[in-house]
């Protein structure tokens, strides 16, 4: 599994900006988890990356993520890959079982979420965001509304870390990449 084709395959079926930086910040967030819990950090950016690269072409829980699985499938992407990416999506009932399921779904929410506390900052930057203020926007149920608080909470108790902990992982995550975010680096 390449980056590069990786990539590609998210553009070539991914053409809104907003869910191109979505994958990219989990897949960033999935890198920093495998050098934390020793898994293969090539392979779990790639699960970022293509999580929901088939989202676009149609969200219904009827198509999404199993669309995007027979594509990968026919591509001979690995079995663990591709369970991966269907536990991410709960209506499924898929187990999560490796470390690599767990942090999928723990971080596909909350990148979301972390960036879009970003983006209400003047400075429109991560690096003025703090776990602190993530947690006070997580308890506003009118901000970012479609963002699941329950699966955020229920995916750091599922990895084992705190969810202050997982927040502060996932914000200083990001941080390195949010230009590409479109978020504003200084």
């Amino acid at each position: 599994m390449k980056r590069d084709d990786a990539l590609a395959l998210l553009h070539e079926h991914t053409k809104t900006d907003s869910l191109r930086r979505h994958a990219y910040a989990v897949e960033a967030a999935m890198r920093a988890y495998a050098r934390r819990l020793e898994g293969d950090e090539d392979k779990w950016g790639t699960v970022g990356l293509l999580h929901d690269f088939d989202y676009e072409g149609d969200p219904s829980a009827d198509s999404h993520p199993m669309r995007g699985i027979a594509i990968l499938e026919g591509l001979g992407y690995p079995d663990d890959v591709l369970h991966a990416i269907k536990s991410h999506a709960e209506y499924l009932g898929v187990p999560r079982e490796s470390d690599m399921d767990r942090a999928l779904f723990a971080v596909d929410e909350l990148c979301g979420f972390v960036i879009a506390v970003a983006l209400v900052r003047p400075s429109k930057s991560l690096n003025d965001v703090q776990t602190r203020s993530v947690k006070r926007k997580l308890k506003d149920k009118a901000f970012a509304r479609a963002v699941s608080r329950e699966d955020i909470v229920t995916g750091a108790e599922e990895l084992g870390v705190p969810l202050d902990d997982h927040i502060a992982f996932v914000i200083e995550a990001l941080r390195p990449i949010q230009e590409s975010l479109g978020l504003c680096a200084t």
